[in-house]
């Protein structure tokens, strides 16, 4: 087991040969000497913030699970923060502050880093704002990079300073840096004013519906500012196939941009010859009072849909590659609706569950003649991902 020598400290790293990515063969300590290579820009995105552990601990070709408590036998140099919960308990998570906190994190299992928008000192008031670009299924790379620059310049009209880089997977990021003077419910607020306003400034190629099966284009998702809402921070590496790295950009380079450029091979040399283009943003903290004005003006957000979308279930499932099979069993009963079926009438989800992600997936049937729309079935797997939970205990705790 080889010892890494760090800010001082020695880190273990355990089954150095394990492989995380088995198409491309990158180990463990092939991640390991990544964050060490990216450590100064990794260390921008996480530092001082709590973080909830999302864990490969056999590879990302299984689900992870997340972990919100920092492990009980931690070395007495690993840093945590008390969060407190709805449900009324509360979780020791991690806060990395140096390399080596961040490559003990890296060990147990971590490919992408997972911070809460807040510091250790202040778990009240977030100091940065998300604006997660997240496409419907069959939306082309150029409409996000053109939502992505719509939200650019809502934010520069409001005040604030954006900051774009690629999510590593198949949305866009764009963070801008704020005074600690908001709770969450003002900042997501704020957030959820500038997904308006893209929305109406390209009304063809974003969404702000909250509600998926309304959605078309570009969601442009305000909630990761909620409470309890993580999003993967700058230089993580991504757990699919080809290792992509969530890569801070310069707007300069955003238009025709290939995020698949950007991996855990190529990003530490990037990094070192062209340096961090996030490296001020601390410098930029601005105010939010311009998108609360913003939000004002725009009145009330819409209501949910009331029966009025033709939705049906298909499957709950623990397992991603499980849920699409049954998805698979459904449309080979119905090949007559699968022809009317857009890519973004098919509604896959990766639910939140107590440690780990489920997945659902909903047909929407608006594109199928009302005569030939099938009723709801019973599901082709119907997962419960809270079965055994004391939701009187749950319940008790919330009034404390």
């Amino acid at each position: 087991m080889p010892d890494i020598e760090v800010s001082g400290r020695q880190v273990a790293v355990t089954s150095p040969d394990k492989v995380v990515f088995p198409d491309s063969g990158h180990t463990k300590l092939d991640l390991i000497r990544y964050y060490q290579a990216v450590g100064d820009g990794a260390l921008r995105g996480v530092s001082g913030r709590p973080m909830i552990l999302k864990r490969y601990v056999h590879g990302i070709q299984e689900e992870a699970f997340f972990q919100k408590r920092a492990p009980k036998k931690r070395p007495d140099w690993i840093e945590v923060a008390e969060l407190k919960y709805r449900s009324g308990l509360s979780a020791e998570e991690v806060v990395v502050t140096d390399l080596a906190q961040l490559l003990w994190v890296v060990n147990l299992g971590c490919v992408d880093l997972n911070p809460h928008p807040i510091r250790s000192d202040d778990l009240a008031r977030p100091d940065e704002l998300r604006i997660d670009l997240d496409p419907m299924p069959g939306v082309p790379w150029p409409a996000i990079l053109a939502t992505a620059q719509c939200a650019r310049e809502v934010l520069e009209e409001h005040g604030l300073t954006p900051w774009p880089k690629t999510s590593g997977s198949r949305g866009f990021h764009v963070y801008a840096r704020i005074e600690r003077r908001w709770p969450f419910a003002q900042v997501r607020k704020a957030a959820e004013a500038v997904a308006r306003e893209v929305e109406r400034r390209i009304p063809d190629i974003a969404t702000a519906r909250w509600w998926k099966e309304e959605r078309h284009g570009v969601f442009v998702d305000f909630n990761q500012n909620a409470y309890d809402r993580t999003v993967v921070s700058a230089y993580s590496v991504r757990a699919v196939a080809d290792a992509r790295v969530s890569t801070p950009l310069t707007w300069d380079e955003v238009p025709g941009v290939d995020p698949a450029a950007f991996t855990i091979d190529t990003v530490p040399k990037r990094l070192a010859e062209r340096g961090d283009p996030w490296e001020d943003m601390d410098l930029h903290a601005g105010s939010l009072d311009g998108l609360l004005e913003l939000s004002e003006s725009l009145g009330p957000a819409p209501k949910p849909p009331k029966g009025s979308i033709p939705l049906i279930e298909i499957a709950r499932a623990q397992h991603k590659e499980e849920a699409l099979e049954a998805l698979e069993r459904w449309k080979g009963r119905h090949p007559g609706v699968v022809e009317h079926l857009q890519p973004a009438d098919v509604l896959v989800d990766g639910m939140r569950g107590r440690s780990s992600v489920w997945y659902r997936i909903r047909v929407n049937l608006q594109h199928v003649p009302e005569g030939h729309r099938p009723p709801q079935e019973p599901l082709e797997v119907d997962y419960n991902p809270f079965e055994g939970v004391d939701w009187e205990a749950v319940a008790r705790r919330r009034e404390r």
